[in-house]
C-alpha cells in the first residue's frame, strides 16, 4: 500500500460518495450536485453510448461507459490535486485493467451479436481475394486482437505521466530560482511560476479529455464488434 494506491483507494470512495450524495434524494428540480452529476451522466449517455451505439445498445453497455469515464477522470484529477499530485493512472496498473475490461467487453460484444462468425469475420474479411489472406489475416489479428488494448493503455498512460513530469519541472525549477538562486534569477522563478500555473489549468483539460476519449474509443469498438458486416 504505497502512495498511488492510497490515492485510487482515495479516489474510489469519493466517486462512490459523489453518486451516493447525489442519488438519495433525488428532485424534479435538482439542485447543484444532483445537476453537476446528471450532467456527467448525460454526457455519456448521450453524446457517447447512445450516438455510437443507438438507443438499445448505448442503454445496454451504458453502465460499463460510465464506470470508465468517470474512473479515468477521478484518477487523472488527482495529478493537479493538492498533497496528492500524482495521477492514479500515471502507473500501468489501472489504465491496464481498464484496457482490458475494454477489450474482453468487445469480444463478448462481437460474440454474443454474431455467435460463430465474429472471430472469422474480423480474421477473414469477405471480398478480399483469397491470396491476400496470407497477408490480410495476420494484420489483422495484430491490429484488432493486440495493438488495440495497448494503445488504449499507452495512450492514457503517457499522457498523465508527460503531464506530471512537466508539472514537477516547472515547479521544481520555480523553486530553484526563487530559494537557491535568489537575486535577479528570481524572475525567471515568475516565469516558470506562472507557466506551472497555466498548465495546470491545461492538465485540469486532460484529464477530462483522457477520459473522454478513453470512453469515446471503448464505444467505437464496442460499435465495431456490433456492426452487421461481422
Amino acid at each position: 500500500m504505497n502512495r498511488i494506491m492510497i490515492i485510487r483507494v482515495i479516489v474510489l470512495i469519493a466517486i462512490i460518495a459523489f453518486f451516493w450524495i447525489g442519488t438519495r434524494r433525488m428532485k424534479l428540480i435538482p439542485g447543484r450536485h444532483q445537476s453537476l452529476m446528471e450532467m456527467g451522466l448525460d454526457l455519456v449517455r448521450v453524446n457517447i453510448a447512445e450516438d455510437l451505439l443507438g438507443k438499445k445498445d448505448g442503454t445496454r453497455f451504458l453502465p460499463i461507459l460510465t464506470t470508465i469515464f468517470f474512473m479515468v477522470l477521478g484518477m487523472n484529477i488527482t495529478g493537479i490535486v493538492p498533497l496528492m499530485n500524482i495521477a492514479g493512472t500515471s502507473l500501468i496498473g489501472i489504465p491496464m485493467i481498464l484496457a482490458i475490461v475494454a477489450y474482453v467487453t468487445f469480444i463478448y460484444a462481437g460474440i454474443k451479436k454474431h455467435p460463430g462468425k465474429f472471430f472469422k469475420n474480423a480474421l477473414v474479411p469477405p471480398g478480399v481475394p483469397w491470396p491476400l489472406y496470407i497477408i490480410v489475416t495476420p494484420i489483422e489479428f495484430f491490429s484488432m486482437f493486440i495493438l488495440r488494448p495497448v494503445t488504449l493503455t499507452l495512450r492514457l498512460l503517457m499522457n498523465m505521466i508527460v503531464g506530471h513530469l512537466l508539472l514537477v519541472l516547472f515547479f521544481l525549477a520555480t523553486h530553484f530560482f526563487f530559494f537557491n538562486v535568489g537575486g535577479f534569477s528570481a524572475l525567471f522563478g515568475v516565469g516558470t511560476l506562472a507557466f506551472g500555473f497555466v498548465f495546470t489549468l491545461f492538465e485540469i483539460l486532460v484529464a477530462v479529455l483522457q477520459a473522454y476519449v478513453f470512453t469515446l474509443l471503448t464505444a467505437v469498438y464496442l460499435q465495431l464488434a456490433l456492426a452487421d458486416e461481422h
